[in-house]
C-alpha cells in the first residue's frame, strides 16, 4: 500500500514517543471517506496530547490531530464525492481514531461537515475545533434567550482560541463583551481589537469566592471551569445563561447552588466532540456568516505541521494568543 508521512504517537516504557515518520495506508483506520489532508490545527487538547500531560490519547499507536480539513480522495459515502472539501473535528479523532497531523486520514463520512462556501482551507482550520466549539457556546446563550439588549457577555480565557472567536462573533452579533485573561496588560489592545469593550484580570475569578456576588454580566462564555467558573456564575444576573466549555483550571466545580435557585441561571455544557451532525452544521453555517474573516486572519498564525512539538507545549503555558493553523500537505 502506498505511504505517507505524519506525526505517531507510540507508547514507551517511560511514557510516549512522537516521531514525524512514514506510515502505510493500510495502517488507517476504518471509514468510508478518505480525505488528502491540506490543513490542521492547534488545541490546548492536542497539546496535551503531544506533550502526554493528560491522558488524552485511548489508543496506541496515534496520529494526534483532533481537527482536520482536506479534499476526498476516494468515497463510498453518499454525501462526500472525490474532490469535496470537507471539515472535520472531534468524534475522538486524534484520540481515539487517527486524527490530523499525517498527510492523509480515513473517517466515517457522517462525521464530516462540508467545507461552507466563503471559507477557505486555512480559516476553516483557523476556526477548528476552538471556533466551532465558541459558536456552539454561542448557540447555547441564545438558546437561553440572551440578547444584546439584556447585558453585557462575559468571556473567560479570552486570548485564547476559543475565548477569541467567541468575542469576535459577539461583538459582531452587537453584544457587548467583557473579557478576561490572565494577559490582560500585554493582551488588552489585541481583545479590543476582537470586539472587547472591558478587560478585566482573570485575579478577579480565579480564587475561592463567595456563593453569591454581585451581578455583573447577563451571560458568559467559560472555557476555564474550577473556580472560575464558579465566580462567574455567581455573579452573572437573574435569569442568565453561562455557556462552559473547557477545563483549563480545573474540572472541579467548587460552587453553590445559590445561583441556580436565587437567580435563575442556567449553566448550559457545551460538548463538541459529541455533537450531533445537524448542530456541528449550523454552528459551521453561523460561524461562515457571523464571524468576520478579517478578524480570523488576524488573530491566525500558520506554521509547518512539523512545528506541533514545540507549539505544543506554548499553547500548555497559556502563551499562544489565537489560532495555530498547521499546513499538512
Amino acid at each position: 500500500m502506498p505511504a505517507f508521512m505524519g506525526f505517531l504517537l507510540t507508547k514507551v516504557d517511560d511514557g510516549q514517543s512522537l516521531d514525524w515518520t512514514e506510515i502505510d495506508e493500510s495502517d488507517l483506520m476504518d471509514g468510508d471517506v478518505t480525505i488528502e489532508v491540506t490543513h490542521s490545527s492547534l488545541n490546548y487538547k492536542d497539546g496535551l496530547a503531544l506533550t502526554g500531560s493528560s491522558p488524552v490519547v485511548r489508543r496506541w499507536p496515534m496520529i494526534p490531530g483532533i481537527d482536520l480539513v482536506g479534499r476526498v480522495r476516494e468515497s463510498t459515502h453518499a454525501a462526500h464525492g472525490a474532490g469535496d472539501l470537507v471539515v472535520l473535528n472531534g468524534w475522538g479523532a486524534g484520540e481515539t481514531h487517527l486524527g490530523g497531523y499525517a498527510q492523509l486520514a480515513r473517517v466515517p463520512g457522517d462525521w464530516l461537515v462540508p467545507l461552507p462556501s466563503g471559507l477557505s482551507e486555512q480559516q476553516a482550520m483557523a476556526i477548528g475545533t476552538a471556533g466551532y466549539t465558541a459558536m456552539l457556546c454561542v448557540m447555547a446563550l441564545e438558546r437561553g434567550d440572551l440578547t444584546p439588549a439584556a447585558g453585557p457577555v462575559l468571556v473567560t480565557g479570552a486570548a485564547g482560541g476559543v475565548g477569541s472567536v467567541a468575542i469576535a462573533v459577539l461583538a459582531n452579533l452587537g453584544f457587548e463583551v467583557v473579557a478576561s485573561s490572565g494577559r490582560a496588560e500585554v493582551e488588552g489592545d489585541y481583545l479590543r481589537s476582537l470586539g472587547a469593550s472591558q478587560i478585566i484580570d482573570r485575579a478577579e475569578l480565579s480564587e475561592p469566592g463567595r456563593p453569591m456576588g454581585k451581578e455583573r454580566w447577563a451571560g458568559a462564555v467559560d472555557s476555564v471551569g474550577s473556580h472560575t467558573l464558579a465566580n462567574v456564575l455567581a455573579q452573572t444576573r437573574y435569569g442568565g445563561t453561562v455557556a462552559a466549555c473547557g477545563l483549563a483550571q480545573g474540572m472541579d466545580l467548587p460552587g453553590s447552588v445559590a445561583p441556580f435557585i436565587l437567580r435563575g441561571v442556567t449553566l448550559a455544557g457545551v460538548d463538541s466532540v459529541m455533537a450531533p451532525l445537524p448542530r456541528r452544521t449550523e454552528a459551521w453555517g453561523r460561524l461562515a456568516a457571523d464571524l468576520p474573516l478579517d478578524l480570523l486572519d488576524s488573530l491566525t498564525v500558520v506554521h509547518p505541521v512539523q512545528e506541533a512539538p514545540q507549539l505544543a507545549d506554548e499553547i500548555l503555558a497559556g502563551k499562544v494568543r489565537g489560532r495555530v493553523v498547521f499546513t499538512v500537505a
